[in-house]
């Protein structure tokens, strides 16, 4: 007798799924983090050398990244990644940045303000700045203009009282941006740097509030990506990935016939959730992940044909549908479990190895494979579960046995 209330709650699971996916795919692809292989842009890996005979230690390279990723912020760029490997070396991946001779000024340039007097004796430190003060204003005549607060207005003003009518220079680096005369004392601590155009005064501003960098950076490698053939890169990408999908879903229809149908469905759901998750972790797809992705849809697929041949062969050796699906369920599991395992072994030293796109790959692949448990083993095993004791279509056929390799009927 068919129960087919089983056979409703199977429907049910199937349409609310369904709808889900429906409604809310297109919400996450819009919000997935491409690479910049992907979408264009450029990376740079830099040696960081440290000044006066220090030593590159890691709380070095963690001051130094937090400093490049506020000036990375000033530049607009969302999203970026700053990656510190082995012992000395900072990767930055810039996604969609076009004016990179730009982007390369704003990461290097080490941001050390100085006031000097007319024989280059340094009077005030970028340290004596207050910290985000800097902004950018416009005089009377619509020209740019940077202004920044200092932490003691009280030696600021003894400083402009001191060198009244006399220049005080403000020099970036090594380089003089400006060289004011004092005109009036300034009681308030408030200075005022003129600057050329508009981009510029706000670039200025951006390495002001950003901080100096407490190291050289030397730059060791870069590598550009046009956003015309990043684009070209994950259609091409998309395309095969559609084509091998089409294929195993057809192969699994095919071949397993019922169960065939609900490992298709596993898979979209598969498919759905790891796009999800990668949207939740912030995760970053680049052409790597997209291989790690499409693995991990293969891996999902191994889990269901394992399962399926083990119910085909306890069918075949002449049990009931029933006991073919809990001794086949049993008795693939730990065989699934230890491949998924080593896998996950795989892709931890991958990632703690690896550099940033090999990492990428790495966390993508190490994600499909756990959300492939929950699917291609949970989901799967729990719509199977309900067919089976549903007695809804029962017999060998559907799940691709014939009835003439069944020993005993």
């Amino acid at each position: 007798m068919v129960k087919w209330n089983r056979v409703l709650i199977f429907f049910l699971i199937v349409i609310l799924m369904g709808v889900l996916m429906g409604t809310t795919t297109q919400y996450i692809l819009k919000r997935i983090t491409l690479g910049l292989d992907l979408k264009g842009g450029f990376e740079i890996l830099y040696q960081v050398v440290p000044e006066n005979g220090q030593k590159v230690t890691k709380d070095l390279l963690t001051q130094t990244s937090q400093v490049l990723d506020r000036r990375i912020s000033a530049l607009g760029v969302a999203e970026p990644k700053i990656d510190i490997e082995g012992q000395d070396r900072i990767r930055v991946q810039l996604a969609g940045v076009t004016d990179q001779t730009a982007a390369r000024r704003m990461l290097a340039t080490e941001a050390n303000l100085t006031f000097r007097n007319e024989a280059g004796e340094i009077l005030l430190k970028g340290a004596d700045l207050k910290e985000g003060s800097a902004k950018v204003v416009f005089d009377e005549m619509g020209r740019p203009l940077v202004t920044i607060k200092l932490n003691d207005a009280k030696k600021f003003e003894e400083l402009t009282r001191q060198y009244f009518n006399r220049p005080i220079a403000i020099y970036l680096d090594e380089n003089m941006i400006t060289n004011p005369v004092v005109r009036s004392v300034i009681t308030n601590g408030e200075a005022t740097i003129s600057q050329g155009t508009v981009e510029e005064a706000k670039e200025l501003a951006g390495l002001l509030n950003a901080g100096a960098l407490p190291v050289t950076l030397n730059e060791l490698s870069s590598n550009s990506v046009g956003a015309s053939l990043g684009q070209l890169a994950m259609k091409k990408a998309i395309f095969a990935g559609y084509i091998a999908t089409a294929i195993i879903f057809l192969f699994m229809i095919l071949v397993y016939r019922l169960p065939g149908v609900i490992a298709v469905i596993t898979l979209v759901t598969y498919i759905y959730l790891t796009l999800l998750f990668m949207v939740l972790i912030g995760a970053t797809l680049t052409l790597p992940g997209i291989a790690a992705f499409i693995l991990g849809v293969g891996m999902a697929v191994d889990a269901n044909i394992i399962t399926y041949e083990r119910i085909k062969d306890e069918i075949r050796s002449g049990k009931t549908l029933l006991s073919s699906f809990r001794a086949g369920s049993r008795r693939s599991f730990w065989t699934i479990f230890d491949a998924n395992l080593t896998t996950v072994i795989a892709g931890a030293v991958l990632f703690i190895f690896g550099t940033s796109a090999i990492k990428g790959f790495a966390v993508i692949l190490i994600l499909g494979i756990v959300i492939s448990m929950i699917t291609a083993v949970g989901l799967s095993r729990l719509l199977l579960n309900l067919i089976v004791r549903s007695n809804w279509l029962n017999k060998p056929f559907y799940y691709g046995v014939k009835e003439s390799e069944i020993s005993e009927l």
